[in-house]
């Protein structure tokens, strides 16, 4: 690649001029008059060599250096400087013109084929969706679940080996509330008819803690049912499975609905339940090894706080202490995580790379948690992610399964189809399609930690930046191509037919950025790159085919370095939301 090669030479001009281990960062100009990549090398290093009194005159000595690289390779056109010192680098027609061929005699996943090669032995577990047993999808549930989705996406384009997770949450206090619940208001017969169990399980679990609120004496009966749970209680056991396989037929179904899929555990993902055996163990390791003896040294030490429960003390008090059994002995979600990624270790043989994509809310969670498997010599720093995501909530408040106030995922994806079929009441068939696009796109176009504010209409726009209106520029530039009877165009481009112009040079640099751009979005875990980078794309090709006749174009070299302009902005756009998980329709 390119840019790879620019920074090699420019790290080698600069160890040349007496700079130790220089840091070499490339970046497109905003202007793009002023060339392809910029560096601001000179202003960064021109005090660290005698030589220049300013950054104008490294900037000079630089691209002296750097003439026989550039002449050799023939893919740079044009180096200058700007302003106080920047060096700019103008990529010459030749390698544009030889990419955009390369592109169209592709198929889009071997665009990546250089990374596939870099990155075939490298394993990711990404961990997402994780949601709670018995209770409903409500909106909230959508962003990890489309985010996590979209990031193991981003890898496995990239050439990883990935392991898709579904940590789900069937484990734990609440299914002792639960279970009393049950027992005490509810009818199993009548909720397994019902239309909609989860959500008449949902209410049993509200009412529990509408009751607590009289009768707080209620909260160690749910306590203590999860103690029989946990110790094989066959009646507790039976009602937890019961559970378990009514939700799962949901959850089902809002996949489905979704394209969500996963490769653990035959699909299920390996769920909080799935370590109840492999806990104690890890809690042994851990109290051998945090012993208060070896506090300081460890900077970490396991003991009983003052109520009973077993603790994880920070020495350096950077952290508050981490809660790892209850004091009536009881595991908490800490106690299964740290179980969880100890079996990692083994059955993954230590992967590059765990990723849990999990509310901002629980930052200081994963980083306790984080810090004692470093401790521990589990995982090194970096190599676990939390990729955070900001929460859905109302303009007043948070959403609350507990308390109620929430929207249900299903009833939002049923919304987003009945709108997408007013926009084409007579292509009903894409409705779909389209309204899965107009959710995921909402959420996936913003940065992840940011919070969202649940508006309906903000939810399921259908303009502007939006899902279908990049689908609808993916399903335009298909038309083209069945228009003009081709399904490829393979030209010689001789210089006469690669006389480009403004607009179709603008749409051929942005093409060539579609690899760099994925590798960035999966190296900051931020998918919200790659749709900026789409959306862009879309208006620049509804300009430039606003603007050119393509199948009907002046010359046939016209039309054929158009029309391969306009299969590879297909494919692009194409590939590109399937890698947000979102699908193109044949028509709109």
């Amino acid at each position: 690649m390119i840019a790879d090669k620019i920074q090699k030479q420019l790290k080698k001009v600069l160890l040349e001029l007496g700079i130790d281990n220089p840091k070499v960062q490339l970046e497109h100009p905003a202007d793009e008059t002023h060339g392809d990549w910029s560096t601001n090398i000179a202003l960064q290093y021109h005090k660290q060599i005698d030589d220049f009194s300013n950054p104008r005159e490294l900037a000079e000595a630089v691209i002296e250096k750097l003439k026989p690289f550039s002449e050799e390779t023939h893919e740079i056109y044009k180096l200058s400087i700007a302003g106080p010192g920047f060096i700019n680098f103008r990529l010459a027609k030749e390698y544009f013109r030889t990419r955009i061929i390369k592109m169209a005699e592709m198929n889009s996943p071997d665009f990546f084929a250089e990374y596939i090669n870099k990155n075939k032995d490298k394993k990711v577990i990404v961990e997402y969706s994780s949601p709670n047993i018995a209770k409903p999808f409500t909106v909230g549930h959508l962003r990890s679940t489309i985010i996590g989705d979209a990031v193991a996406n981003l890898y496995e384009v990239l050439g990883w080996q990935v392991y898709r997770d579904n940590h789900l949450g069937d484990w734990g206090t609440q299914f002792g509330k639960l279970i009393y619940a049950i027992k005490t208001w509810g009818d199993r017969e009548e909720i397994s008819e019902s239309k909609n169990p989860i959500k008449d399980l949902v209410k049993l679990y509200i009412k529990f803690h509408e009751e607590a609120e009289e009768k707080p004496e209620i909260e160690d009966i749910g306590r203590s049912w999860f103690r029989k749970l946990e110790e094989g209680d066959d009646e507790a056991r039976s009602l937890w499975n019961w559970c378990i396989e009514l939700s799962w037929k949901e959850f089902r179904g809002i996949y489905g609905e979704l394209g969500i899929s996963f490769t653990e555990n035959n699909g299920r993902g390996y769920g909080e339940s799935f370590f109840e055996d492999k806990m104690s163990e890890v809690v042994s390791l851990l109290e051998e090894k945090l012993t208060p003896e070896d506090a300081v040294k460890n900077g970490a030490h396991y003991a009983e706080g003052d109520n009973g429960a077993k603790l994880i003390f920070f020495e350096d008090e950077k952290y508050p202490p981490m809660m790892l059994m209850k004091k009536d002995g009881a595991t908490l979600y800490s106690t299964r995580d740290f179980a969880t990624d100890y079996f990692r270790l083994a059955q993954y043989d230590n992967p590059d790379l765990i990723v849990n994509e999990v509310g901002a809310e629980q930052s200081l969670y994963f980083e306790q948690l984080y810090k004692v498997e470093q401790i521990m010599g589990w995982y090194k720093p970096g190599q676990r992610v939390h990729v955070k995501h900001g929460l859905y909530r109302f303009k007043d408040k948070k959403m609350s399964t507990r308390r109620g106030n929430v929207i249900w995922l299903e009833d939002v994806i049923a919304e987003a189809k009945k709108r997408a079929e007013a926009l084409s009441p007579d292509k009903k068939h894409i409705a779909h399609v389209v309204a899965i696009g107009a959710l995921k796109w909402n959420d996936l176009k913003s940065e992840t930690t940011r919070d969202i504010i649940f508006d309906w209409d903000d939810l399921l726009s259908m303009k502007g930046n939006s899902g279908p209106y990049i689908q609808y520029a993916t399903v335009r530039a298909k038309s083209v191509l069945r228009k003009a009877a081709l399904e490829e165009f393979y030209p010689g481009f001789g210089d006469d037919s690669w006389k480009l112009d403004k607009d179709e040079m603008s749409l051929v640099r942005h093409l060539d950025r579609f690899t760099e751009v994925v590798e960035q979005a999966a190296k900051e875990f931020a998918p919200h790159h790659l749709a900026t980078y789409l959306f862009e794309l879309a208006q620049r090709f509804n300009g430039f085919y606003n603007t050119h006749p393509i199948i009907n174009a002046e010359n046939s070299d016209a039309r054929e370095r158009r029309c391969t302009l306009t299969q590879v902005a297909a494919k692009v756009l194409e590939y590109g939301l399937s890698l947000l998980g979102i699908q193109t329709p044949e028509e709109m």
